[in-house]
């Protein structure tokens, strides 16, 4: 090989070291994750993901023979086909890293990740919000039940960390056991390579989309830009709300205020120049479904390992606990919103189940003074946590 180009391939596994040999800072990826919500929201809305989910639900069993949603036997929504591109991007991610791996944990741990996934699909269809639609994305839009909803998602992770301290002390056993991992990375990988494949095929699906729906086509390849950084930059928002009542961390949280913040921005002058309307992504859930909703979500998503992003995304790297999960949101979801939702929102006065933009009763810049009040409030809570262990666990 000429000088030349051992020059060039040295810089070019230079470029490939920035990006993969080593995991990004979480607030890089909750800024990218930020930019790439603005995106979304421009093509159609913002980023959400319970809903996709839930349509692989309904997919499911309306094959099977139910009648969970009158779409017909096979209807791919625009949120199912990023859902399944967000997997695609962290698969290749997790492989152009060498970081993939089918992952078995112990049967009580594989049962925790069922069991969660059912209580998130539970959570989400109540409180008609995850933690990216109602509290990623739902901040940004400017929406008091978000701000509900996220209480909720808080007080679930408590009880939910108070659980698993109970466990361990006393039913150390209950998850106890190896983890058995199968496929793992070897020296002189093949794994870039199927990154690369992988990646490939997720552009060639959007590519096809052109023809059809540039929504979709769009969905589809922002989606597998989602996973990427997700996995690059192992964002998780249930980190980011278990962290202060575990190790006091509060890296977590800063990386998903940076992401709310710079979606805040694009959302505000989206709304405010009237490109799409005031009432996207404001969700009838205040006050009652948001935080019933939410404190159900939460509890689940710390007792599974991952949000529903967070399940999407580490099933990429090949987590079987969280493909555990996402089968429990699949099953849980269209049962709770055909049987369990209805009767919930009917026993509840309209009093109680609003939707409320708060630019519409005081205007956009007190409007988003208020936010960025309660996140100044949140920052200054966990940086001082983080100092003192007041509200820490270790």
């Amino acid at each position: 090989m000429s000088e030349t180009g051992s020059k060039r391939k040295g810089s070019l596994r230079e470029l490939y070291n920035i990006f993969f040999s080593k995991t990004w800072p979480m607030w890089v990826g909750g800024i990218l994750l930020g930019v790439g919500n603005i995106c979304l929201f421009i093509v159609l809305k913002p980023w959400g993901a319970s809903g996709g989910v839930k349509n692989w639900g309904d997919n499911l069993f309306n094959l099977m023979g139910g009648e969970f949603s009158n779409m017909g036997a096979i209807n791919l929504f625009p949120y199912s086909v990023l859902c399944i591109l967000l997997l695609m991007g962290a698969f290749a991610g997790a492989l152009f890293s060498k970081q993939f791996a089918l992952r078995f944990p112990p049967i009580g741990e594989l049962f925790k990740g069922l069991f969660g996934g059912l209580l998130m699909g539970l959570g989400a269809v109540i409180g008609v919000s995850c933690t990216i639609g109602g509290f990623f994305s739902g901040w940004p839009a400017l929406s008091l039940g978000a701000v509900v909803f996220t209480g909720g998602l808080v007080i679930g992770t408590w009880l939910a960390v108070k659980y698993l301290l109970f466990e361990v002390s006393k039913f150390p056993k209950l998850s106890s056991g190896k983890t058995t991992s199968i496929l793992s990375a070897g020296k002189g990988s093949w794994q870039p390579i199927l990154g690369a494949v992988v990646v490939l095929i997720g552009l060639i699906v959007a590519f096809r989309y052109t023809s059809t729906s540039s929504v979709l086509a769009w969905f589809a390849a922002i989606g597998l830009y989602l996973g990427l950084i997700c996995q690059r930059s192992r964002f998780c928002i249930v980190r980011a709300l278990r962290e202060p009542f575990m190790s006091g961390s509060s890296a977590p949280a800063l990386a998903v205020m940076a992401g709310i913040l710079v979606s805040m921005f694009g959302f505000v002058v989206i709304k405010f120049m009237g490109i799409r309307g005031d009432m996207i992504w404001v969700w009838p859930h205040f006050w009652v479904p948001a935080i019933v909703g939410g404190t159900i979500f939460g509890f689940g998503m710390t007792i599974a390992g991952g949000c529903t992003v967070g399940s999407i995304w580490r099933a990429g790297e090949g987590h079987i606990k969280l493909w555990a999960s996402i089968v429990g949101m699949i099953v849980a979801m269209p049962f709770t919103a055909k049987y369990i939702k209805p009767a919930f929102f009917d026993a509840l006065p309209d009093s109680m189940k609003q939707m409320f933009f708060l630019p519409e009763k005081i205007g956009y810049g007190p409007a988003v003074g208020v936010f960025v009040l309660i996140m100044l409030l949140s920052y200054l809570f966990v940086k001082w946590n983080e100092r003192t262990g007041k509200f820490s666990a270790y």
